[in-house]
């Protein structure tokens, strides 16, 4: 009897109540995009403590780590933890795609640097550059080497870790995506958001004054003209995780 592949979510924020109502947390949003048939789905809430054992890692195919409100540079005690935790899944050679705050945490743990944006907020839809090795190693996926993504990040990596090779850039942020081996990636954008869900994040940074409501309504104007690339991110991110790349 074939094993189900397992693979788990470790989720690094609160579930707003929209995204809860609407696709069942970002769980539901993550495992709407990346789940299988025949597969087997967890979620950690590390943000509230909540982390897999370490007997219990082994069972694992591959990890997704979600954005978060938090810093990747912060030294809250789950941030800490979950560097600990990504160091072992290093060790042991798990798959892991880190998402926004996933990738930040990633590239600390692994001995690179986060912080701050130097640009500034990045919100809307980015155009990233693929690098001509990314172009190469996707080839078989039949995707442009320039891809939209939705982006809503204040910090960024400013020095990969020193086994990583940089995948992706755009204009604003240096780093859109990296890897490390055959086991480990990161993207800063979010291959899981939709236009609705980065709008409703729009309204709640406006509402607590993160950005200012002129700059709110401007980037919801322009969320209406254009889409992410959202089918090449799930072939990517998908055939990442599950090792179906060359």
């Amino acid at each position: 009897m074939v094993r189900a592949k397992r693979f788990g979510v470790l989720l690094c924020a609160a579930d707003s109540e929209y995204v809860k109502k609407r696709y069942g947390g970002y769980f539901g949003v993550f495992a709407g995009m990346l789940a299988e048939e025949g597969e087997i789905w967890d979620v950690f809430k590390v943000a509230d403590g909540e982390f897999p054992d370490d007997d219990e890692i082994v069972e694992f195919d591959g990890f997704v780590i979600t954005g978060s409100c938090s810093d990747a540079h912060g030294n809250d005690a789950w941030i800490c933890r979950l560097v600990s935790l990504l160091n072992k899944l290093d060790s042991l050679k798990k798959k892991v795609l880190g998402i926004c705050f996933g990738h930040q945490i990633l590239t600390r743990a692994l001995g690179g640097k986060t912080g701050r944006a130097i640009s500034g907020w990045d919100i809307g839809i980015t155009t990233v550059h693929l690098s001509s090795s990314s172009s190469k190693l996707f080839s078989s996926l039949k995707i442009p080497t320039t891809l939209s993504i939705i982006e809503c990040h204040r910090d960024e990596v400013r020095e990969v870790a020193p086994e990583a090779e940089v995948m992706a850039w755009s204009e604003k942020t240096g780093v859109e995506m990296f890897r490390i081996g055959d086991h480990i990636m990161g993207i800063q954008g979010h291959p899981d958001y939709t236009n609705d869900i980065l709008v409703h994040l729009i309204d709640r940074l406006s509402q607590k004054s993160f950005i200012a409501e002129s700059y709110a309504d401007e980037l919801k104007a322009k969320l209406e003209k254009v889409e992410a690339d959202k089918d090449a991110w799930k072939k990517l991110c998908i055939s990442f995780l599950k090792g179906r790349l060359p």
